[in-house]
């Protein structure tokens, strides 16, 4: 059994392993970044430090409301989500790797799928598959 932080981006379930997840937080104010990746929302000061925060909803292509979390990880990115459903223990074979029908944008996100309450579970990268440089 795999720990996951289970959190939603809009209608879909989506999964980040335990121990790369630093803390959830209240969204706060992100500066924009010029000339930056589309899902790149801008850059937040958490705990004295600059973090890129990543739109979710815009790296998996989904539809959502204004985010209600962030989710800094130990790759120093903050994911911008909705609301944070709490640790789960879900089985190692649960998750099934990307099928090429998903597409290269969800394959550099999305690590692989599964089933959580018979609904689909994404499995997120912890770095978001966007490679920024902190400011």
């Amino acid at each position: 059994m795999d720990r996951e932080l289970i959190f939603s981006v809009g209608e879909l379930l989506c999964a980040l392993p335990l121990g790369d997840v630093v803390e959830t937080i209240r969204p706060l104010p992100v500066q924009a970044v010029a000339d930056s990746a589309d899902a790149l929302l801008g850059v937040a000061v958490i705990r004295g430090q600059a973090v890129p925060v990543l739109d979710t909803a815009r790296l998996l292509g989904v539809p959502a409301p204004p985010a209600e979390r962030f989710i800094t990880t130990r790759a120093a990115v903050a994911f911008a989500t909705g609301p944070v459903l709490g640790v789960r223990d879900v089985a190692s074979g649960a998750a099934l790797p990307l099928t090429p029908a998903l597409g290269a944008g969800a394959a550099r996100v999305v690590t692989a799928v599964g089933v959580l309450d018979a609904r689909p579970l994404l499995f997120v990268r912890s770095d978001g598959g966007v490679h920024v440089a902190a400011a």
